[in-house]
């Protein structure tokens, strides 16, 4: 049995003159740079009873609202779709629930398998040949997309449509500094990337352009001309993609896009606080040694039975910050699996079923918002699961709050991400919102501009 002692005040002082350095704290000031240090100490309450930690944990969740206590039309990147119970029967599976980095292919052919289906069926998804087993979520899926086009073409300046998600800027941003890429934003015309703009911006520098589809505004890109504009230049073509309109939309494989990323929580991951979800990564075979995260192969072994592996890429990619694509590691498939599950339990025609009827009642709550007094069309562009509206000359977080004391929470105020939107507001559908939920809606939020409006006349 190994034994331990103490350490004495003695041991420690002859530890730190052997390596140099009076005291722990100049050990660490040597090692972390002044300008990100603290300062003071951390600004924490004294400790509680457990049971009284138990109760502050239970009052603050209570003040939750969750897409169960109300109609919800709130998306913006997350969305209230269904979740089958199967998905939470296979996920709760210990095999899957709590396994190890899956390099031992020979007690790990469940979830190397898994991951293989999941790849298939995002190629599918997506019309591209090689999938990765997934990433952590969407905005991150961005941004590694930007750092394989650094690796690829070395080129400094990213061409970013403003129509991409503000979370996917901000992260996209993030990155880029740290491997030295300039950021172009272009703007958006009426709803959509300003096409005119979008291709001046593009030149033998661009390493790579960015644009979301159907994008955050909700409007249907032309995604074709978009990469179209990029092709005569070293750019590797980037879209985010929502998954699910995919199943009606043209895949960005038949576009020209030549990485297709996006947030995975729509399909078969619930709303839970923002979290845990996925991000999806395919591209084409040329980028394939680039790309991020891990890989399962299809192989025969030694008997000529099928079987699965990592493939293409060692351990140390992952663990060597030198040779790293991503920082991808342990069970990160866990929530893509509830997609490939998701996908499976939809089926190809169960997913165009659903985009069709998203398409319809999207289209009837357009219709029918914008034909309420106070209410605007933000845009005019097609749609499929999302769309804005701008409420003119009135507060739209005080129209929000009259919309959830009612029962109704209306959408995303888009204030809160883009200051040329501030009266806008953005409305998602799912499957979950009936015909009688959108008139709901229609009723509440009425009521709500127009007592808004009442407010402001009153105070003028």
């Amino acid at each position: 049995m190994t034994q331990y002692t103490a350490v004495t005040d003695a041991d420690l002082a002859e530890m730190l003159s052997a390596i140099g350095v009076g005291s722990v704290q100049e050990l660490f000031d040597r090692q972390i740079p002044a300008d990100v240090r603290l300062g003071r100490p951390l600004d924490l309450p004294a400790g509680l009873p457990e049971q009284e930690v138990y109760a502050h944990l239970r009052d603050l969740a209570a003040r939750n609202t969750s897409a169960e206590d109300e109609i919800t039309f709130l998306g913006a990147g997350m969305y209230d779709h269904y979740v089958p119970a199967v998905i939470d029967m296979l996920l709760g599976r210990s095999e899957f629930l709590t396994p190890y980095t899956p390099y031992q292919p020979e007690v790990s052919q469940g979830n190397l398998q898994a991951m293989f289906e999941y790849q298939t069926a995002i190629s599918e998804l997506t019309a591209l040949p090689v999938s990765n087993a997934s990433v952590y979520e969407g905005p991150s899926a961005v941004a590694s997309a930007g750092y394989l086009a650094r690796l690829a073409n070395g080129k400094p300046k990213f061409v970013v449509s403003r129509g991409l998600h503000p979370h996917s800027r901000e992260t996209l941003q993030t990155y880029a500094h740290g491997f030295g890429a300039e950021i172009v934003e272009v703007p958006l015309k009426d709803g959509v990337t300003d096409a005119a703009a979008w291709a001046e911006a593009i030149d033998e520098n661009t390493g790579a352009v960015f644009f979301q589809q159907p994008n955050f505004l909700g409007a249907v890109e032309d995604a074709e001309a978009l990469a179209t504009a990029a092709k005569n230049s070293p750019a590797v073509v980037i879209g985010q993609y929502d998954p699910i309109p995919l199943g009606i939309l043209k895949p960005p494989g038949e576009c020209g896009v030549d990485v297709a990323v996006g947030e995975g929580q729509p399909l078969g991951n619930r709303l839970d606080f923002g979290g845990p979800s996925f991000g999806f990564f395919a591209a084409t075979e040329a980028y394939l040694r680039r790309m991020p995260g891990r890989i399962a192969g299809e192989t025969v072994d030694a008997d000529g039975r099928r079987g699965f592996v990592l493939t293409l890429q060692t351990r140390e990619q992952h663990i060597r910050r030198e040779k790293a694509t991503s920082n991808i590691c342990t069970a990160q498939a866990l929530n893509a699996l509830a997609g490939v599950v998701y996908l499976s339990w939809l089926g190809k025609d169960g997913l165009v079923e659903l985009g069709e009827l998203l398409l319809q009642r999207t289209h009837h709550a357009r219709e029918r918002l914008v034909a309420l007094d106070g209410v605007e069309a933000l845009h005019t562009q097609p749609v499929v699961r999302e769309f804005a509206v701008s409420l003119p000359g009135v507060d739209v977080t005080a129209v929000i709050r009259r919309c959830q004391a009612e029962g109704v929470n209306p959408g995303f105020a888009l204030g809160r991400e883009y200051d040329e939107f501030s009266d806008g507001l953005l409305v998602a559908l799912t499957e979950q919102r009936s015909k009688a939920d959108i008139d709901k809606l229609v009723d509440v939020l009425g009521a709500a501009v127009a007592a808004e409006r009442g407010a402001v006349g009153a105070t003028a």
